[in-house]
């Protein structure tokens, strides 16, 4: 089992690039992106310097400051005016993938590439080492200027993404999923048909620790899981949905530390279950299926509308407490993208009181804005393609996640740098009224008159 460090780390070699006053101008609707259904591009912040070798990865939202991460750090933004967004600190600690989420003063780091101690300056080492590291770093964000690491936490096959569970006033949860394990990697091991469960003592998050690692398929899944690749929870109604390879499942979390699987569904158009998303109600879930695993180009006539898409599950509870998904309708762009890396990846719901329109990220597809409030027919109808076909002068998008966050939508693109966008169409009005103080799009918040 593995265990926390259980240290400061106060002589840590963490390279903070501080950048307060970094004025970045925004960009112009005719600036050779294409947009369409009232989609405006207000803005785009390039990659700082100290991270431009790596693509940037997933974000996380606290007041006023996305948090980017990227596969060497992460970088905070100041979008107290989202047409003039400022860069207030970047961090270089390289371990891969850089998934994150916020909690208060703390920022959740994810290392999925192994280093050779958990120092940010550690240089890479193979799987087959048995003393690298890989899990969950700890920051504290209480200065965004200058961010401190904190502690680490080892995971078996590191972490690929994260997701954050509260818990109650004196502490929260991480749970962190991993896959691809192998008999030559000695802390990654097959079969790894389950998660880590990590608990932070909120008034002593260095002594953060491992507490469970609950087997989420002990009758094997499907033939190709070994592991979860994304876990989204909606922690008001005690459930979550699981995105994991072969399979897309439903938990019950009213104890975080034991969720237990309440369904299981398989799907032979879906090749990589890797992401859900909740509607409001909890009575839908639209599940992404990253066919190809985000380096095919599959947004394409010959490739059809049913594999690398979002397939749409209605969600309901049965008699026994447990609860069932019947399938409803897949939703894939249209708008073929030749041989650019497309397929379906992160997004959010857009916050429209009643209502079930949801932003999402195709890498070179760019965003997408679908409306799926018939569940039987979902539809785009905005979007933001930022495309050298367009303009050859333009650097081609390959958007990682795309969330909508306190009237704005933020799209972290790997190539790019962040890019932001206003949604004028008539139908969002209502979102901006939904103010959050912090989000994190893996663990869902229930928003007013759902």
């Amino acid at each position: 089992m593995a265990s926390a460090t259980g240290r400061r780390h106060g002589a840590v070699a963490l390279a903070v690039v501080a950048a307060a006053g970094l004025t970045v101008p925004g960009a112009s609707a005719d600036d050779g992106v294409s947009t369409g259904g009232g989609v405006v591009h207000l803005a785009n912040v390039p990659k700082p310097e100290a991270l431009d070798g790596s693509p940037n990865s997933d974000l996380a939202f606290t007041g006023d400051y996305p948090i980017g991460g990227n596969y060497d750090g992460f970088v905070i933004y100041d979008v107290a005016d989202p047409a003039d967004p400022t860069i207030v600190s970047e961090v270089v600690c390289p371990g891969g993938q850089g998934d994150v989420s916020v909690s208060g003063d703390l920022l959740y780091f994810s290392v999925d590439y192994p280093r050779a101690n958990d120092e940010c300056g550690a240089p890479s080492v193979p799987a087959t080492d048995p003393s690298g590291f890989e899990g969950l770093r700890i920051f504290d964000i209480s200065d965004k200027a200058n961010p401190q690491y904190v502690s680490a936490v080892r995971t078996d096959c590191g972490s690929h993404t994260l997701t954050l569970v509260p818990g109650d006033a004196e502490r929260e949860y991480v749970y962190v999923s991993s896959y691809s394990p192998s008999a030559s990697f000695p802390n990654c091991q097959p079969p790894h048909d389950k998660i880590g469960i990590i608990e932070v003592p909120l008034d002593a998050p260095s002594e953060a620790s491992l507490v469970n690692e609950p087997v989420l398929f002990p009758d094997g899944g499907h033939r190709t899981t070994t592991g979860c690749h994304d876990i989204t929870v909606f922690p008001s109604k005690d459930i979550a949905a699981g995105a994991c390879m072969g399979d897309g499942i439903i938990m019950d979390i009213s104890d975080p530390v034991d969720p237990v699987v309440t369904e299981l569904v398989q799907d032979e158009n879906f090749a990589f279950w890797h992401s859900a998303t909740f509607t409001n109600d909890a009575r839908t879930v639209l599940f992404t299926d990253e066919l190809g695993g985000g380096g095919g180009a599959i947004c394409t006539e010959e490739i059809g509308p049913e594999r690398g898409a979002n397939a749409i599950y209605a969600l309901d509870e049965t008699a026994d407490g447990g609860h069932s998904l019947e399938f409803a309708s897949y939703f894939k762009i249209d708008r073929h993208q030749g041989d650019q890396v497309c397929v379906a990846h992160n997004g959010s719901l857009i916050p429209v009181p009643g209502q079930d329109f949801f932003v999402q990220s195709w890498y070179q597809g760019g965003v997408s804005i679908i409306d799926f409030n018939d569940l039987s027919n979902p539809r785009e109808i905005g979007y933001f393609d930022p495309d050298d076909r367009i303009d050859p002068d333009i650097d081609n998008g390959s958007t990682w996640s795309a969330y909508y966050y306190n009237g704005h939508v933020y799209s972290s693109d790997m190539r790019r740098g962040l890019d932001v966008l206003k949604l004028t169409d008539p139908r969002f009005e209502g979102a901006e009224s939904v103010v959050l103080d912090e989000f994190n799009p893996q663990s869902q918040p229930e928003l007013p008159n759902g």
